[in-house]
């Protein structure tokens, strides 16, 4: 971790704002303070929430929104305030600022997710400092990634990061509710085997977020399997964490790192539908890691476009792949169970090509293990 040459620091909500909503401009200059002295030894992105939070006292909003318009709303408000802050707080050092909304559309289809990483990696190049948000103001619940935790783990993952540091209002993980007498704090994760037994928290403290522990934890496990080492601690502790000092509580890497927009498409979309394989399809899916072509569909469900994620799935009905569907739901049923060859010769040169390309999938079970 001393070693770390590019560092992606996701803070949450509570850290940044009042309970009652509207940004603690103490909090984010205490924050800015210690990345700015991070910043002097290596590259860091910032993934931040707060955008919704900022704006519920300016609109007047007593608490978090449920429904997703007047969380855009708030957001429209509060991402504005955001940055402005940021931007003010950073310029104290000379730092600029750069804003960079996503969406997981941007980044699990090819073209956006080249597009996303070239942005990231000028920002960096040219010295500005990239501060990552989800874009709430225009997401769908289709397209949404649901917590800036999991955000922060593809985007550590996007940008080809040495570490993920999570701050939270909680120093770690423990083994039960931290404010239970008796509970202790787990101070390293190797792997899944670690965590056995451990009673994990689904919510925040502070209402003001979306997050809690369970979602640091299943974001840790994205990053650590793609080769990223996560440290998740308080945000009173960011400079112990990106000094390299113990703090907090410290994920192991469990896989390798890869360079694979695919793990976009496992972790940050949402099918809109799915496709019912036969056999041998699964079989050349699953182990040859072939295209799926219209020979091995047995049925399709579902109202989606072609560009979209649906889920592939074996005769049983459990999924088995995710990917990028090159055709229309009302395009497949009269394609199911025939060749490309056939297609071509009846509807066009068109229709010569895959159903999902294998560039454009990626197993979600594999020997029983989730990839």
């Amino acid at each position: 971790m001393v070693n770390a040459r590019r560092v992606v620091v996701k803070v949450g909500s509570s850290s940044l704002t009042t309970a009652s909503g509207g940004l603690d401009a103490d909090r984010v200059d205490a924050l800015v303070d210690v990345l700015a002295k991070a910043r002097e030894e290596r590259e860091v992105v910032l993934v931040s929430s707060g955008a919704i939070a900022a704006g519920l006292a300016p609109l007047g909003l007593p608490r978090r929104p449920r429904d997703l318009a007047r969380q855009q709303a708030a957001a429209s408000v509060g991402q504005g305030l955001l940055v402005a802050r940021y931007t003010a707080s950073f310029a104290r050092y000379g730092i600029r600022v750069g804003q960079v909304l996503l969406t997981s559309d941007d980044v699990s289809r090819r073209a956006h997710y080249r597009n996303a990483y070239r942005t990231l990696d000028q920002l960096l190049a040219m010295g500005a400092l990239p501060v990552v948000n989800e874009n709430d103001t225009v997401a769908t619940d289709e397209i949404r990634f649901g917590d800036n935790d999991r955000l922060a783990a593809l985007v550590a993952h996007l940008v080809r990061a040495d570490l993920l540091v999570l701050l939270s209002d909680v120093d770690g993980l423990y083994d039960g509710d931290p404010r239970t007498p008796g509970t202790s704090l787990i101070g390293e994760v190797r792997g899944p085997a670690d965590l056995e037994g451990v009673s994990i928290g689904s919510a925040g403290r502070s209402g003001v977020g979306t997050g809690g522990m369970v979602t640091k934890v299943e974001a840790a496990a994205i990053a650590t399997g793609a080769g990223v080492p996560v440290v998740l601690t308080s945000a009173v502790h960011a400079a112990d964490a990106l000094a390299g000092r113990p703090t907090g509580t410290h994920f192991h890497r469990t896989g390798k790192r890869s360079a694979d927009r695919l793990l976009w498409l496992a972790h940050a979309s949402a099918p809109r539908g799915s496709l019912r394989l036969d056999a041998g399809a699964v079989r050349a899916v699953t182990q040859r890691h072939s295209s799926l072509l219209p020979a091995g569909l047995t049925g399709v469900e579902g109202d989606f476009a072609a560009g979209d994620p649906v889920d592939l799935l074996d005769e049983s009905g459990a999924a088995v792949a995710r990917g990028l569907v090159n055709y229309g739901a009302r395009e497949l049923p009269r394609l199911l169970g025939r060749s490309t060859r056939e297609l071509a010769a009846e509807l066009g040169p068109a229709y010569e090509r895959e159903v999902v390309h294998r560039d454009d999938l990626v197993l979600l079970r594999r020997q029983g293990r989730t990839s």
